[in-house]
């Protein structure tokens, strides 16, 4: 019970503390990974994520001669360890390919985004009975890490006036450190998975310091078995993100920072050591940057491979 109890004040913490998120962007790729595999020693595979956004947008969010669409798809490398059932090591290596198009000119930006490296411990790892036929498992695992300025990063013009928003970036410049929490609680194959995540941002040599992100989102799923090499689990859910204003030598950036709802459905298909899911995530409610940016929907698709 004091497990629980610390998880939920771990995410209350996180809310209390943060007005955060990774929304789109350098300053806020999303970090949203759905229902993580079942695995007990070692994982790697492949994502695909996609998401839009369209900046320059007036009153109403309504488009403008200035209003530009801009598009973010990223490939990560991941993969994760477990040390001895308690201490899992997990990283990630983003490469991204991003296109903004303005005034029917069109740009792109290509390379490697930032590494993340993090540690989780096993702080809770439990089965129990309920009646005769039905299993309770509880897992929670907390943890810590640090993002790398390995993504380019390319510095405004400070002597010329502009008012875009500093997202269309490969990474951030800064070294950056994060909270992180994961709790899962199933009944026999009915289940509740809950992330969270929240980012403390340093300034970069430019100056420039992204807000604090937090991201929180909760998935209910279902595993159906179809034979003992199959294992589908349909999930849905809502995530939460948020972000602080960015400071440009330590003055607030007046088109950053916000939050944002989304609804999510995916689905997760298992096959022996093989993992293949997808998800669609559809914005609900939005305020990004007090209305000049709007965000589309995202999407994001894996492979990975138990060993």
């Amino acid at each position: 019970m004091k497990t629980i109890v610390l998880a939920l004040g771990f995410l209350l913490l996180s809310f209390s503390e943060a007005m955060a998120c990774d929304i789109c962007g350098c300053g806020a790729g999303s970090s949203y990974i759905g229902l993580l595999p079942d695995f007990s020693k070692n994982i790697a595979g492949l994502r695909y994520r996609y998401n839009n956004i369209q900046t320059h947008l007036g009153v109403g969010g309504s488009r403008t001669h200035l209003t530009t669409d801009e598009w973010y798809r990223t490939v990560e490398f991941w993969g994760a360890t477990t040390i001895r059932k308690k201490i899992r090591l997990m990283y990630a290596l983003p490469v991204g390919f991003n296109s903004r198009e303005k005034q029917n000119q069109r740009f792109n930006s290509n390379g490697i985004g930032d590494v993340q490296l993090n540690a989780f411990y096993n702080l809770l790892q439990k089965k129990a009975a309920v009646g005769t036929t039905r299993l309770l498992v509880q897992s929670l695992w907390l943890g810590a890490g640090i993002k790398l300025p390995t993504g380019k990063y390319i510095a405004a013009n400070r002597t010329e006036a502009s008012t875009d928003p500093n997202v269309f970036q490969l990474g951030s410049g800064s070294t950056d450190f994060m909270l992180n929490g994961m709790y899962d609680i199933r009944l026999q194959d009915l289940g509740m998975s809950v992330q969270a995540s929240y980012r403390m941002n340093t300034a970069n040599k430019f100056e420039y310091q992204y807000g604090n992100k937090f991201s929180l989102n909760t998935q209910l799923y279902h595993k159906f078995r179809i034979n003992k090499n199959w294992l589908i689990s349909p999930n849905t859910g809502i995530q939460w993100e948020s972000s602080q204003t960015d400071l440009d030598q330590n003055f607030k950036v007046n088109v950053s920072g916000g939050n944002m709802t989304l609804f999510t459905l995916g689905t997760e298909l298992n096959y022996r050591t093989m993992m293949l899911g997808a998800n669609w995530q559809v914005p609900i409610q939005q305020n990004l940057a007090n209305g000049f940016i709007e965000s589309g929907n995202k999407a994001m698709v894996h492979l990975s491979f138990l060993f």
